[in-house]
């Protein structure tokens, strides 16, 4: 430090600020061919996130900059009030007033109109660009399709039918005081949100107990489900997806299931991609539900690594209720009730065969919008399953006070069935309570 001190010292601020501004332009990849700059970029990374971009100046060389990082070009109206980024297939305008305030976002498709994007604006004017960040790789991705511009695009349009059939499906059976929570829960695509600019289509199809009394305790509070996010994403192999809607006047048939079109080679086109269902954390599931799945899709799941379905539902658990990561080895949690002696549970985790094994699944892919109200059923079955189970799960391991416990094992059994072992409150043996979950 000392010796950079002595070599720039005579050196004017300005153009010290012009080197520093030259470095934090470059994209922050780091090769791995060259893994000691892995400081040298944290730390110009941590620089950027110090800066608060106020002066117009400032807060444009902070867009240009983060553009770069995405991968994507960048460059500034010649009035200087308005900064394009942009890759081949979208373009996002960004317009700031002279002291640099956020003005307008616009986003623009290839061959649309530009739209405002109200969710940009709110990310810019309270400087997250995090999530202004986030939102540019969730734009880029639409389009991470091999091919040319043209095959991107048709990925796009597949996406655009795609959505029209599911908000269409989720006005089924709709009427105008349907209630939030319970079309979450039994809606044929739960509760739909459109995708609005760079935020993907997203579909909330569980709510936990927990989370419908806090609801009904605190009217008007929002809280929030299990969501997928609605998106397409290349592959190696080609897969026939529609590139027009094919809901028949949003209407279900005779068998009450939604009538679509058939996929004729004027509605379709193979493409190397899939639609998938993305999740904001990977979700427990059993074998038997991902085999479920396979066979409503058509489309096998790829890198799944199986293990027991308990230790995974308690991992994820443990995961989200804490902070750091705890041993579950024992598998063995102490869960306080309000009027009541504290619990204590054994989860006995079974083993990886047949229906108790599962694994963490991140993402659903499918190639029609048909498979989507099954698997949405699918999935309401396992998380609802998972959330049981997961009742019985703290971060506490260890109790002080071991007077008036009342001790439970939970044992795994095939599909969604599981039994409670608990000593009988008057005669002096164990009892059995064999449970099976059923989403009604």
């Amino acid at each position: 430090m000392e010796e950079l001190h002595l070599k720039y010292q005579q050196k004017p601020w300005s153009e010290t600020l012009k080197l520093v501004h030259f470095c934090m332009d470059k994209p922050l990849r780091q090769s791995d061919s060259n893994a000691q700059d892995g400081p040298l970029l944290s730390c110009m990374e941590k620089i950027q996130r110090a800066l608060n971009a106020k002066s117009l100046f400032s807060v444009m060389n902070r867009l240009e900059s983060l553009a770069k990082q995405k991968g994507l070009n960048a460059h500034v109206s010649p009035s200087g009030t308005a900064c394009y980024i942009a890759s081949n297939m979208f373009y996002i305008e960004v317009q700031l007033e002279k002291d640099g305030k956020v003005v307008d976002v616009k986003l623009a498709h290839l061959g649309e109109a530009p739209v405002v994007c109200d969710d940009l604006v709110q990310h810019l004017r309270m400087k997250n660009y995090d999530a202004f960040g986030k939102t540019l790789e969730d734009l880029s991705n639409l389009y991470q399709i091999p091919g040319s511009s043209e095959m991107k695009a048709k990925g796009y349009f597949a996406l655009q039918a795609l959505e029209k059939d599911l908000y269409s499906m989720s006005l089924l059976d709709r009427t105008q005081d349907v209630n939030r929570i319970i079309e979450v829960l039994h809606g044929k695509v739960g509760h739909l949100v459109p995708r609005t600019g760079g935020t993907p289509m997203n579909i909330e199809f569980y709510i936990s107990p927990y989370q419908v009394l806090e609801a009904e305790l605190n009217p008007g509070s929002q809280v929030c489900g299990t969501k997928a996010f609605v998106t397409v994403e290349g592959t190696d192999t080609l897969h026939k997806l529609p590139l027009s809607p094919l809901l028949v006047d949003s209407q279900a048939g005779e068998d009450g299931h939604p009538a679509f079109l058939p996929l004729t080679e004027e509605l379709s086109m193979d493409l190397p991609a899939f639609f998938v269902l993305k999740f904001h954390q990977p979700i427990p599931m059993s074998s038997s539900s991902i085999e479920e799945i396979q066979r409503l899709t058509g489309i096998q799941f790829t890198g799944l690594k199986l293990a027991p379905l308990y230790e995974l539902i308690v991992q994820s658990t443990l995961k989200e209720k804490c902070s750091e990561v705890l041993s579950t080895h024992k598998f063995c949690f102490f869960v306080s009730l309000p009027d009541c002696p504290k619990h204590c549970y054994f989860i006995n985790k079974g083993s990886e065969k047949s229906d108790l094994a599962g694994a963490l699944v991140s993402k659903i892919p499918f190639s029609h919008p048909k498979c989507v109200p099954g698997v949405i059923e699918i999935l309401r079955h396992q998380v609802a399953y998972n959330s049981l189970i997961s009742s019985c799960v703290s971060e506490k391991h260890i109790n002080e006070d071991d007077s008036e416990l009342l001790y439970f094992e939970v044992v795994p059994h095939e599909n969604t069935s599981f039994s409670v072992f608990f000593l009988h409150p008057v005669k002096e043996n164990l009892a059995c309570e064999k449970s099976n979950v059923a989403f009604i």
